[in-house]
């Protein structure tokens, strides 16, 4: 059974950072891809930034040039760097992990609150 396990987030002033993390209870190189999702009260759960097997990566606009999601593979660890926070980057965020065989299955993480305070 996969597990994914976020820490990092916190309260913070806007203009801040954070860093989050999130590891895996195994390789992380068994999945094909893994991301950071965020959900705000009221919202829907939405694509923060994803990382490839092989490295590429995919950012939503609103977080482009703020965000850097990188991996350790020795580690079994992905992370999110966040800088120049905002209020509206409030949010539960999530650690996706995605393998892709005949069918795509998504393993979730339990979650970190993240609060940017204006």
């Amino acid at each position: 059974q996969v597990q994914l396990v976020e820490s990092g987030g916190g309260l913070v002033q806007a203009g801040g950072s954070l860093r989050l993390s999130c590891a895996a209870s195994g390789s992380i190189f068994s999945f094909n891809a893994m991301g950071w999702y965020r959900q705000a009260p009221g919202k829907q759960r939405e694509l923060v930034a994803a990382i490839t097997r092989g490295g590429m990566t995919n950012y939503a606009d609103s977080v482009k040039g703020r965000f850097t999601i990188s991996r350790d593979n020795a580690k079994n660890t992905v992370y999110l760097q966040m800088n120049s926070l905002k209020p509206e980057d409030t949010a539960v965020y999530y650690c996706n992990a995605r393998v892709i065989m005949v069918a795509t299955r998504d393993y979730w993480g339990q979650g970190t609150q993240v609060t940017v305070s204006s």
